[in-house]
């Protein structure tokens, strides 16, 4: 069965480490579709998932980027206790 571009978004970044980050030109490439990043922020925007650690996409300007739990804020505030930033 071929597996849908949003499951492979899902699945790259399921897999960045804690600590880490990738931006979403990085997950989209892996995803095999380099040029969708504005898609992957698109997913990650309607992400409710625990499971699926959105916080740790960010911009590829350095910029946190938004986030649907809480904003930009509570985002920053994960990758810090994480240690990403």
């Amino acid at each position: 069965m071929n597996e849908s571009f949003s499951e492979k978004v899902k699945d790259v970044v399921s897999k960045i480490p804690k600590g880490q980050t990738m931006t979403y030109g990085q997950v989209a490439r892996l995803a095999g579709s380099p040029g969708a990043a504005r898609v992957v922020g698109s997913l990650m925007k309607a992400n409710f998932d625990p499971t699926i650690p959105c916080h740790r996409v960010i911009r590829s300007d350095g910029k946190i980027g938004g986030y649907n739990r809480g904003g930009s804020s509570a985002k920053r505030a994960l990758l810090e206790k994480e240690g990403a930033l």
